[in-house]
This record gives structure tokens, C-alpha cells and sequence, in this order.
């Protein structure tokens, strides 16, 4: 009995184009990038939405996006590449070795103190891995590891959601940073009178009714940060004043140093700058504000030997950095205790 020959409707070739039209925006950037020509470009694109029966991308003059097909064809075109990286990577350097591409994702108040010493721990035990770190809030960082574009993320969950796996590394507690110009009464020490009441200079604390109505910069609706300082001013029913907007930690923590406003970030924001730059910092207490810190990666992804290696360099530095003071406020969960 003859079977019908059925022709594959995609190469490793034509994924990698579409990957590069969505990361570009733009057939026209894609095709400057990948060093082909526009039309054929186009062409391998009509033909890949012909064969598979849907539209991927909708085309305006502003450029391409993809539709909801599309967005599905992104993400496993970017799991099949990455495998396909990881395949020729292990092969060519004997199988099973460090070596090859490691893309990690850190929200920026975790870069601000783990990006450096990681890159330089990766690049003095594993020359073979090539590290790529991406920045930015959090929201941003889980959205590129559901999407197959990071190995490893390093999110504020302590459990696992669909196809995420997650290991908790510590718990780290939030301060209250600057606003000592428009309101000197927070940093005022507790045993000058009951207005500095739930306060304690002395030892470095704040009580959260002490922040009601205290304006405060924070970072914008989609951060995870700002949904937990919201949650827990309103389960405390401590007056939220929000005076302004902003996704820059630099920013942020200038606004904090100048006064003019309060800034409520973990230690970690702070920990790299010159002490002397540093805004006055309270911990919150009553109720304490904290949150936990995970290592995440993709069930949908094979775990290479290289990312492995740099989950476990990521685990090392906080244990690290924690026990050498470097990095205070956070309390180390059993996964990263000596």
C-alpha cells in the first residue's frame, strides 16, 4: 500500500525568520538583519501561513505583530531553536559539558546587585558558556521565560505555575528609602515623643501606619512590587498616596535620596551604590513587608548541563554574598543554607 509523500511545512530556516520578523517588529528591519531580501522574505511568510492555514501576523505601517496563532508559533519556534542551539553546543564539546548559550532574566532591583558577579563567576569557572542577561521589571522577565527566550528567570513566586518549575532562594524584606524633606517625622527617633511613635531610628525600623498618606514613587500597575505594596497597605488600612509612576530604579532611588518622595525597594537596590549616595532606609515592620525570590525555568524546555551550572553559580553568589554582608535583608531558604 503506497502512502501519500507529505512534505514537511517547516524548516529550522524558515522558524529562525519568523523569530527574527516578531523580535524586529518589521519585515523590513527582519530582512536587513537576517541579509535577505524583503520580497523573499514576504514570500516565506505567506507561504507559512498558507500552509498552516491561519494568519500569523497582522501588517500595518508601524510594522508587524503577531496574532494569537502567531504568538503560539513564536513561542515553540523559539523552544525548537534554543534546542536545536543546545543540541550542537553539547555535541561539538563532547556531550554534557558547560558550554554554549545561558540566557537569564533578572528584575532590575536583582541585577542591580547579582548581574556583575554573576557574569564574572560564569566567565571564570565556565569559559565555555556564553551568558546572555536580560534586565528588566518583573512582569516583562516572566513573559520572555514563557516565551522560550530565557533559560533561567529570577522571579519574586515561591510556587510553580503551568509549565514553570521554581526553586525559592530567600525571602527579602523592604524598606522605606528617603522623603526626609516632606516628611522628617518617619526618620524622627522614637523616644523624642508619640509622633515618632512606631518608629525606631536606632534600630532601623518603620511601622507601615507610620507611611499613611506619605507620598510615595513606586513602580508602575504591572510591577509585582507595586501590586504587593498596594495589597498590603489595604489589608493594613494604611492610606495609599502614590504621587507618581515610575519603572527606573535609578529614578527612583535619586527621588528618594533628594526627599522629595519615599521609595519602598529591597536592600538589593541599594546594595551596589556608593554608601554615601544612599537614601535613609527604615525596614517596615507591623506588618513586615517581604517577599520571596525564586529561580524559575521552563518544564517546556530541556535543562542543558550549562544552565544547570549557572542556576547552581546564581545560588552560590547569594549564599555568598549574604554571608559576607553584601547583600543584607533577606533570609536564605534551605535550597541556598551552607
Amino acid at each position: 500500500m503506497a502512502f501519500p509523500y507529505s512534505r514537511s511545512i517547516m524548516d529550522v530556516r524558515q522558524l529562525r525568520n519568523f523569530v527574527a520578523i516578531v523580535d524586529s517588529g518589521s519585515l523590513s528591519k527582519a530582512a536587513e538583519r537576517l541579509l535577505i531580501a524583503q520580497p523573499s522574505l514576504s514570500q516565506q511568510l505567506r507561504t507559512l501561513e498558507e500552509e498552516l492555514g491561519t494568519q500569523l501576523l497582522i501588517r500595518s505601517a508601524q510594522g508587524v505583530v503577531p496574532t494569537e496563532a502567531g504568538k503560539t508559533m513564536y513561542r515553540h519556534a523559539r523552544v525548537v531553536l534554543r534546542q536545536m542551539e543546545q543540541i550542537r553546543e553539547e555535541v561539538r564539546d563532547g556531550g554534557g559539558s558547560e558550554a554554549g548559550p545561558v540566557a537569564v532574566g533578572f528584575p532590575t532591583t536583582i541585577a542591580a546587585i547579582l548581574a556583575v558577579p554573576l557574569f564574572q563567576r560564569v566567565r571564570t569557572q565556565y569559559p565555555g558558556i556564553r551568558l546572555q542577561i536580560f534586565e528588566s521589571m518583573s512582569g516583562y522577565i516572566s513573559e520572555l521565560l514563557a516565551n522560550g527566550r530565557l533559560d533561567l528567570a529570577m522571579l519574586f513566586r515561591d510556587s510553580e505555575t503551568r509549565g514553570i518549575s521554581v526553586m525559592p532562594l530567600f525571602d527579602e524584606e523592604l524598606y522605606v528609602m528617603g522623603g526626609h524633606l516632606v516628611c522628617p517625622e518617619i526618620y524622627a527617633d522614637a523616644s523624642r515623643g508619640p509622633r515618632a511613635r512606631g518608629n525606631d531610628v536606632a534600630s532601623g525600623t518603620c511601622a507601615l501606619a507610620r507611611l499613611a498618606n506619605v507620598p510615595l514613587v513606586v513602580p508602575s500597575a504591572s510591577n509585582g512590587l507595586r501590586l504587593l505594596i498596594e495589597r498590603s497597605f489595604s489589608q493594613a488600612n494604611v492610606e495609599l498616596n502614590i504621587v507618581a509612576d515610575i519603572d527606573s530604579l535609578p529614578t527612583l532611588i535619586d527621588i528618594a535620596r533628594a526627599g522629595e518622595a519615599c521609595a519602598i525597594l529591597p536592600s538589593s537596590a541599594l546594595a551596589p551604590r556608593d554608601p554615601s549616595l544612599r537614601p535613609k532606609a527604615l525596614r517596615i515592620v507591623s506588618p513586615q513587608l517581604q517577599r520571596t525570590a525564586s529561580v524559575c525555568w521552563s518544564n517546556s524546555l530541556p535543562v542543558g548541563s550549562a544552565t544547570l551550572a549557572v542556576r547552581q553559580c546564581i545560588a552560590d553568589l547569594i549564599r555568598e554574598l549574604q554571608s559576607e554582608g553584601h547583600w543584607t535583608g533577606i533570609t536564605l531558604r534551605p535550597a541556598v543554607s551552607p
